[in-house]
């Protein structure tokens, strides 16, 4: 998923729940889809900045030793400049990009 694409809100904006409960009719359902799928978006997002950082990472232990490395804190501001995405899973459940499996008894 590319993260820098994403129309999601970067501020906090109060919802109507009645808009979250559309597609499963129950807002906990809705509730519990957007967890999980929030869950999905911050490991995605985690391991792509672990792996961006991994290229500054250094193999000395020394703590005298630590550099401050420019391309290494606009890739952090970057990143702390994304929506959370707990904002980007309501926008795709909004724009009917995730759905929920159910399991048939």
């Amino acid at each position: 998923m590319s993260f820098k694409n994403s129309t999601a809100e970067r501020t906090t904006i109060t919802r109507n729940t009645l808009d979250l409960e559309k597609s499963t009719s129950n807002i906990y359902e809705s509730i519990v889809m957007l967890a999980k799928r929030s869950n999905q978006l911050n490991v995605e997002l985690k391991e792509e900045l672990t792996r961006k950082l991994a290229e500054f990472a250094s193999s000395t232990d020394n703590l005298e030793e630590i550099f401050e490395n420019r391309e290494q804190i606009e890739i952090s501001k970057f990143y702390e400049k994304l929506p959370k995405p707990v904002a980007m899973a309501i926008k795709e459940l909004e724009e009917d990009k995730i759905y929920q499996r159910k399991l048939e008894d």
